[in-house]
């Protein structure tokens, strides 16, 4: 019964995660669509000779670049959820058994690296490619 419930539990665990990643991604895009229009706008030539709209551009570039958090949150999600199906339907697996015929579900091998993403920072004009 005890593994019935971790079992349940790790798989809510996974289902909560892509729900995660589906809002993550729709902010970001939502962040995007903004950002993109602040400096459209800002672009305008009316405002192009305005000395303290500069940094006004520098930053809204600045945040553009720093919203790619959201590709290296998205793998560790995916990351995360495969380890966590995997144990989840390894532990029914080893605990229950299968019966004659009964095909066992399993996710892809669990990832042998602990973590796909080892960028910690992120600067303009950098990049890490893994």
């Amino acid at each position: 019964m005890l593994v019935a419930e971790v079992q349940d539990s790790l798989l809510v665990v996974v289902h909560d995660l892509k729900r995660l990643d589906g809002l993550l991604a729709h902010t970001m895009e939502n962040l995007m669509q903004r950002f993109s229009a602040a400096s459209t706008d800002l672009s305008g030539p009316t405002l192009s000779k305005m000395q303290e709209l500069e940094s006004v551009r520098a930053a809204l570039n600045a945040a553009v670049t720093e919203l790619q958090f959201q590709d290296m949150a998205s793998q560790l999600i995916v990351h995360t959820s495969k380890i966590l199906q995997g144990c989840a339907y390894r532990l029914a697996s080893d605990s229950m058994g299968s019966e004659d015929g009964e095909a066992v579900p399993f996710v892809e091998d669990v990832p042998d690296r602990p973590n796909p993403v080892t960028q910690d920072e992120m600067q303009a004009g950098s990049i890490e490619l893994f």
